[in-house]
């Protein structure tokens, strides 16, 4: 049977420029692909980097949907099923949200990894008798997960096309993030499976995007120790108590680690008691910053503003913050309760959403009442937060003392942030690829 994966259109973010669409491909498809092609036709096209010819008529279209998304898939699905042909949504918010969804959207949804729902849903399909929910039979297992058709990549569009996961999910069960909702468990995959991957893509850059890479540390640290011989330059996300962990930190610099992504969150207290966040200790962000500095290692800072401890004067205590400590990078978001999730149900229940429009719940707008400040107060500080980290005087003070790191740095916060627009066209012009390549070699030469 033929099977047309879709990765539908997002919502750009103010700050955002094309170069956040063109990322990296979804490896999300890029597995369902995986699960399934042994026996079937399949093809995968995201609409962030092209038009999608959505007039043509496979047996089966599969949709990844993030909430932000979902309405943009729900218009997808409409044509395809008005033509009779039936559409299949998983991903994200489906797996964390599945009663949110319209009944009459879609076919069928895939709750969960698909590794334990697809196989079913081709199998149903090709009886005719495909059901309305799929959800799989119980945890996955690290010899279940599939890797992703990394063959299948049309690489020009995408700035990279090293992108890696180690796991699934994340231990933590933070309030705002889709992690806390009941369908999410976190699991390692098989350390043979992620070297395979990586040889598979055969380039020493490797962008690791797993929620948590330092869910497991005992995992991690074997990995770490299995990789310093390849010579690899990574990055990746972590929860911020790995930076408790010297020997870790040490291994991340010896094996390749040039940045870390870390969620902060917030520098009030309150704040973080307020999402139930207790692996961020404040009083221990200024000693974990200066560890992983100390090691040569680059740290991209995440803030959620909108907390309910937060009021007009957390903006300008933060920038003040992220210049003092030199945070190399920043992404900022505005709170954001995703359906499913214990925050929203929380604020649900106090009456505090603002809207059900999920196109805008994207981290970029206010879609409920903050507790300590204004709808209108906290989008502004939100933009001038953007504004601030990224002027050129910030980005001087910002600089960072270990020369290894400069040209990352430099690269990050000028053409991807300050001058991305022009950036981007300069990717349109010669094309994506081509310049995540001349970005590595730039990092390789530093080196």
């Amino acid at each position: 049977m033929t099977v047309k994966l879709i990765q539908p259109r997002m919502r750009m973010r103010p700050m955002d420029t094309g170069l956040k669409l063109h990322m990296a491909p979804p490896l999300g498809l890029l597995t369902v692909a995986a699960v399934i092609r042994g026996e079937h036709q399949v093809t995968v096209e995201n609409e962030n980097i092209g038009s999608v010819d959505l007039s043509d008529s496979p047996d089966l279209v599969g949709l990844s949907v993030t909430v932000d998304v979902l309405p943009r898939a729900i218009e997808i699905a409409r044509g395809y099923r008005s033509r009779g042909i039936p559409v299949v949504a998983g991903g994200v918010h489906v797996t964390t949200a599945a009663d949110t969804i319209p009944e009459d959207a879609f076919d069928a949804l895939c709750i969960g990894a698909a590794e334990g729902t697809w196989p079913e849903i081709m199998r149903d399909l090709e009886k005719g008798k495909l059901q309305k929910q799929y959800r799989c039979k119980g945890p996955l297992r690290s010899e279940d997960i599939v890797s992703p058709a990394y063959d299948l990549i049309r690489t020009q569009p995408y700035l990279y096309c090293n992108v890696v996961h180690t796991s699934r999910g994340c231990p933590f069960r933070c309030d705002f993030c889709y992690n806390s909702g009941r369908e999410h468990r976190y699991v390692n995959r098989r350390m043979e499976d992620v070297l395979a991957d990586i040889r598979a893509i055969g380039q020493k850059h490797i962008l690791f995007i797993d929620d948590n890479f330092a869910g497991s540390r005992a995992w991690t640290r074997e990995f770490l120790y299995t990789i310093r011989p390849m010579k690899l330059k990574w990055n990746a996300a972590v929860s911020l108590d790995a930076a408790e962990d010297g020997e870790l930190l040490d291994l991340m610099r010896d094996s390749g680690c040039r940045s870390l992504f870390i969620g902060f969150e917030s520098i009030r207290p309150q704040s973080i008691r307020s999402v139930h966040k207790g692996q961020n200790r404040i009083e221990d962000y200024e000693k974990a910053v200066r560890e992983i500095h100390r090691r040569g290692i680059m740290v991209n800072a995440s803030f959620v503003f909108g907390l309910d401890g937060d009021t007009p004067e957390t903006f300008p205590a933060t920038l003040e913050w992220i210049v003092k400590n030199r945070i190399e990078t920043v992404t900022s978001h505005i709170l954001t309760p995703y359906p499913g999730t214990v925050l929203y149900e929380r604020m649900k229940e106090e009456g505090r959403i603002l809207t059900g429009d999920l196109s805008l719940y994207n981290t970029a707008h206010v879609v409920f009442q903050p507790k300590g400040m204004t709808p209108e107060e906290l989008y502004d500080g939100y933009l001038w937060m953007y504004r601030q980290v990224y002027s050129l005087k910030n980005i001087l003070r910002r600089r960072p003392r270990a020369k290894e790191q400069r040209m990352g740095y430099w690269l990050f916060n000028l053409l991807y942030r300050k001058y991305g627009r022009f950036t981007d066209w300069l990717c349109r012009s010669l094309n994506y690829e081509r310049i995540g390549k001349l970005a590595q070699v730039l990092m390789r030469y530093a080196d």
